[in-house]
């Protein structure tokens, strides 16, 4: 199994991007702050950039929100900086929307009612968007590392499909019909058109209601010159994602379901050619007497309880030797979870034996703060612990 060393990856200047993904409830997002804050004691100036909704991120940097504006992190120790915030969709696509077109245009658009709709939950307009603001904050020049959070499940790779997706929108057959009579020009061609095109806009009509289709020629119309902008910053952004200088980090625990959303993940970025770097196996449980084995341990409980029913005992030595053969118990069961969480990671390693892994043991509490982050972060380092 080859090492993971993290502190390599964000020392190295050359690196700007790191993306964090994984499946839900492995320790994702504490991930990425950790590393943004072990990048930022380290002298880098780092922004950390979260698609998941969870407010997580917000609490254990002290902040008491996130939105689309970067906020300042206080109380990270050394020269470098850490900056945080989380993706709103609606606002980054006003932001497009203001950016790229003249102030009428913008009116019109914003104020459409098809518009409001399709910005604030459209399938797909979420990670479209988490491509757009990723490729603003890596424009800006103003952060030495981003650091990106995706949503917690199989969608958090939906963004690397995000230029495809919106090529196969932008040149559906619907879009094309809406867009027809605003790109042909001369009244003789418009004339020629307007049978088939009040045909097919009738019928449209009765499927979506006249008021929708009416908003949606209007968004279409007022869009039209802005969609290659889309298409081109996308495509810029995904290629930026497998250009050097970018790295992917799999997050997952030692478990036989986050692991199999590992491999997909692993598997997904080798198809995409992307940059893995490695995985970060979370919340490995450990124990200070690895001598002593689980089989031991039970035998020793069983003597202890068996010498506790057979002689007599104060009431002391009782309690004694049962508090003993208990924690005896638990050392067991802790082995126990100990060799099926390697076994599970020698299954991984097995099939992908060329992807470096670091561990981070199990902390003994939910980490809520930026203490906590530290403790993870010298954990993703391979500081010694306690």
């Amino acid at each position: 199994m080859t090492g993971l060393d993290i502190d390599a990856l964000i020392g190295d200047r050359a690196t700007r991007i790191v993306v964090c993904c994984g499946s839900g409830g492995v320790g994702k997002t504490t991930t990425a702050a950790a590393i943004g804050l072990r990048a930022a004691e380290q002298g880098r100036k780092v922004v950390v950039l979260t698609i998941d909704p969870a407010r997580r991120l917000a609490q254990s940097m002290g902040l008491t929100e996130l939105d689309n504006t970067p906020r300042v992190v206080k109380g990270a120790k050394g020269d470098g900086e850490l900056q945080a915030m989380m993706l709103d969709m609606k606002r980054t696509f006003d932001e497009v929307v203001i950016a790229h077109a003249d102030p009428e245009r913008a009116r019109t658009i914003l104020e459409n009612p098809f518009y409001q709709s399709l910005s604030a939950g459209f399938a797909g307009t979420q990670e479209y968007m988490a491509m757009e603001k990723l490729g603003q904050l890596r424009a800006a020049e103003e952060w030495d590392l981003i650091v990106v959070d995706t949503p917690p499940s199989r969608s958090a790779l939906d963004f690397l499909d995000a230029p495809n997706r919106l090529g196969s929108f932008l040149d559906g057959k619907l879009i094309r019909i809406l867009t027809a009579p605003a790109k042909v020009g001369g009244r003789s061609a418009m004339k020629f058109l307007n049978v088939g095109m009040g045909l097919v806009t009738s019928t449209l009509g009765k499927v979506f209601g006249a008021q929708l289709l009416t908003d949606v020629q209007t968004f279409v119309s007022a869009m039209d010159s802005m969609f290659g902008g889309f298409r081109e910053r996308a495509d810029r952004t995904y290629q930026l994602l497998k250009a050097p200088g970018t790295a992917f980090l799999v997050v997952a625990a030692p478990e036989r379901d986050a692991l199999r959303e590992a491999a997909y993940f692993v598997d997904r970025l080798a198809a995409d050619e992307m940059p893995l770097a490695g995985l970060v196996l979370n919340r490995v449980h450990g124990t200070g007497a690895p001598q002593l084995t689980a089989e031991r341990a039970l035998a020793a409980a069983e003597t202890l309880e068996e010498n506790g029913s057979g002689e007599a005992r104060t009431e002391h030595d009782v309690a004694a030797e049962t508090l003993a053969a208990g924690l005896l118990r638990l050392h067991a069961e802790r082995m126990q979870v100990m060799d099926r969480e390697r076994l599970t990671r020698d299954r991984f390693v097995s099939v992908y034996p060329d992807v470096p892994i670091v561990e981070v043991p199990a902390l003994p509490g939910d980490v809520h703060d930026l203490d906590g982050l530290r403790a993870i972060g010298a954990r993703l380092g391979g500081e010694p612990t306690d």
